[in-house]
């Protein structure tokens, strides 16, 4: 069972990675966040109180898995689209356990508390040349 999921939220935690061998292709890429989606509702006084807010794993599975672990941060906001999936599992005492995780196409780092932004040069292309300076 999956359902279509759009959810904008705070890493909870650093983010981990891994990858798994495919034999002597190339290995899939996986990078996992703990991310909670909150609910914040506005209250009279300006302020806000969170109705509803969850914690869900968040995996990513991506070629570039490994780069973007140093890329998203404890702390970062972030708006995940994917999928939910139910995960069933059994736990050390062999109980049927299930929970959902959230499938991620695509995780966007939202400008909350970002100080800057570096862009790298796309591959096969020359670094652009420097402005002139302005007289």
């Amino acid at each position: 069972m999956s359902t279509h999921f759009i959810g904008e939220g705070n890493i909870g935690s650093a983010p981990e990675f891994r990858e798994f061998s495919k034999g002597n292709d190339e290995p899939n890429r996986l990078l996992r966040l703990n991310v909670y989606f909150d609910n914040p509702v506005p209250k009279k006084d300006g302020t806000f109180d969170d109705r509803g807010g969850f914690w869900a794993p968040v995996e990513l599975w991506h070629r570039d898995a490994e780069h973007w672990q140093t890329l998203y941060q404890k702390g970062m906001r972030v708006l995940v689209e994917g999928r939910t999936v139910k995960d069933e599992w059994e736990d050390a005492e062999e109980n049927e356990r299930s929970t959902f995780k959230i499938d991620a196409r695509r995780v966007g780092i939202l400008p909350f508390r970002i100080e800057a932004v570096t862009v790298s040069v796309k591959p096969g292309t020359r670094e652009p040349d420097p402005e002139p300076n302005a007289t």
